[in-house]
């Protein structure tokens, strides 16, 4: 375990079964929250999560529920809060990718990437506001490609570029309660999405020459969560290993 600088606090990550959530959930944990772990169906992953944080000495839940459904949001919510108490911390992470040319793009496809992606990450940011006590943090995780311009990911980065405006408008309605709304955004980074082929191609992008992991998220994920990143709002911040420049 490392410091316990966000003891005492109540946190809640969306789609935190697996990949960067699930390495968001752990850190927060490690540095002393009580997690609410959601997750859309794969439940085995989320109990799995749950028991490598309990191992390692933390406290956390699973909690199913779809974000695309605006209703399941709220007993997401009301979940969380009466398993773990009072909310501080809400990550809206749930999300995935679809690659296609825009001009391929159906209206299913379109729906069903702003559900999740968009729709669901503001309505989760919606009840952060409404719930999380003063001085809390709502944190979204976006995506490094909304600074870049990348063939087939209209909808993905689309989608993803709505959360960068969202947080600086929630950034300026909260301020004078003194929560901070911030956005991460990863680049290429070592998860399931982008599999285990060759990376030299992504790698080549970063001066580091390499990928990220998930860890090294989650890691600008628990700064913005902590007591020391509280004059830090409304910002997009880029954890990409210096790809988007």
């Amino acid at each position: 375990m490392s410091e316990q600088d966000l003891a005492g606090k109540g946190a809640l990550v969306t789609g935190a079964s697996r990949g960067i959530g699930r390495a968001i959930a752990t850190m927060l944990a490690g540095r002393g929250a009580a997690v609410a772990v959601n997750y859309k169906q794969d439940e085995t992953a989320a109990k799995e999560t749950v028991a490598a944080i309990e191992k390692a000495g933390g406290r956390a839940i699973a909690i199913q529920a779809d974000v695309a459904d605006t209703g399941s949001i709220g007993y997401l919510f009301d979940e969380a809060e009466t398993r773990l108490g009072p909310l501080d911390i809400v990550v809206a992470n749930a999300g995935f990718a679809l690659g296609k040319r825009a001009i391929d793009v159906t209206e299913a496809d379109y729906d069903a990437v702003f559900g999740t992606n968009a729709r669901g990450a503001f309505f989760t940011m919606q009840q952060g506001a409404r719930r999380i006590r003063d001085g809390g943090r709502i944190i979204a995780i976006s995506a490094a490609g909304t600074r870049t311009w990348f063939p087939g990911m209209s909808l993905y980065l689309g989608s993803k570029g709505a959360l960068e405006q969202f947080v600086r408008v929630f950034s300026r309605e909260l301020g004078r309660r003194n929560i901070t709304v911030n956005a991460v955004l990863p680049g290429y980074t070592q998860t399931d999405m982008m599999g285990q082929g060759d990376h030299s191609g992504p790698a080549a992008l970063s001066p580091f020459r390499r990928i990220g992991t998930a860890d090294e998220v989650a890691e600008a994920v628990a700064f913005l969560a902590s007591e020391r990143a509280q004059w830090i709002t409304g910002q997009a911040i880029a954890a990409d290993g210096g790809v988007s420049g």
